[in-house]
């Protein structure tokens, strides 16, 4: 399972339990909304490079990568040498990371060691109390990838550092609660929501939110409840984005997802996503209240995966629904 919810609201209530109900491709009708668009639109362009309009008005959720730490096996030292990944951490250096796993086949330790060593994420680490620590990483590389980041510097603090991938968060996080895993490379916004749901149950306000102080606020006094803790949030994020061509964005003059809904909201654009996208308030649904955008035809693909990607390669839609830090998005 994918990290996210995938359009995380409408499934606060089942964050307690499995969540495949609320982020997993078919895991909702398929039904498409009642088009409004009345403009031309503006048809595909298939080309192979992709790139991602810029969220402008903040319809997605803060989904920084941030540590998450059972806050008995806590320190200062610890703390700051995970401090020291967010702070080399951004976006496209998040993207080039799972490129150099996803694309060009290299372990997730080995794509680890070398980012380390070009952003000298070693440099002035203060040693730690010592001991052991156990990372967990989740069933994806990008989670794997982060876990080998958190054990170089974690090494270099003087701690003996043992990573362990674990599975998807239901499995994770209560190990993480428990002290049998100490430190998982989390998602800020997801976790909050994750958390809501399990500390306050059904009809939880989501406490997530597209300001990443906001967030992490909320994240942190939640994490208090069940006896975690956190380093500084990288501003590194893995969210939901929405890509096209780089052909199509340049033939349309489009920058930000304001440009999509002004100039190509109508019949000829084609949207494509998941199943449930015409249903997810940060989807088809989000697109329309947040930017006013009007797709003149959904096409039911995956969850950001190898169908969505091709369809906007092939020229088949318009614009789809991505991972912001997906290794197709690399420059180059």
């Amino acid at each position: 399972m994918r990290r996210h919810l995938f359009t995380m609201t409408g499934c606060l209530a089942a964050a307690v339990v499995v969540l495949s109900g609320c982020g997993e491709a078919g895991s909702s009708g398929t039904a498409a909304p009642a088009s409004a668009a009345a403009g031309a639109g503006c048809a595909p362009v298939a080309g192979d490079k992709l790139v991602v309009l810029t969220d402008d008005k903040h319809l997605q959720n803060t989904d920084n990568v941030v540590p998450a730490v059972h806050k008995a096996s806590s320190s200062p030292q610890l703390i700051a040498a995970l401090d020291k990944v967010s702070a080399a951490l951004d976006t496209p250096k998040l993207i080039e990371l799972n490129k150099a796993v996803d694309v060009d086949r290299k372990s997730s330790k080995t794509a680890a060691q070398e980012f380390a060593t070009a952003n000298n994420l070693t440099a002035g680490i203060a040693k730690g109390p010592g001991g052991t620590i156990r990372v967990g990483a989740a069933n994806f590389a990008e989670s794997a990838t982060l876990g080998e980041l958190y054990n170089i510097v974690l090494t270099a603090a003087g701690y003996t550092v043992k990573v362990q991938q674990i599975g998807n968060r239901e499995l994770y996080e209560p190990a993480l609660e428990k002290g049998d895993i100490d430190v998982v490379p989390e998602y800020a916004a997801t976790l909050a929501t994750f958390l809501s749901g399990k500390v306050k149950g059904k009809g939880a306000k989501d406490p997530s939110s597209p300001d990443l102080n906001t967030t992490m606020t909320n994240l942190t006094a939640l994490g208090g409840e069940v006896g975690l803790a956190f380093g500084a949030p990288s501003s590194a994020q893995d969210q939901n984005a929405f890509a096209m061509t780089q052909g199509y964005a340049d033939k349309y003059g489009l920058t930000t997802l304001s440009d999509l809904a002004g100039k190509c909201s109508g019949a000829a654009t084609i949207l494509g996503g998941p199943p449930e996208c015409p249903q997810r308030p940060k989807c088809q649904p989000g697109l329309a209240s947040t930017y006013n955008f009007q797709a003149g035809k959904f096409t039911s693909l995956d969850a950001g995966g190898p169908l969505t990607k091709s369809a906007l390669k092939q020229g088949t839609i318009s614009v789809g629904l991505v991972f912001s830090s997906d290794a197709a998005l690399a420059a180059g």
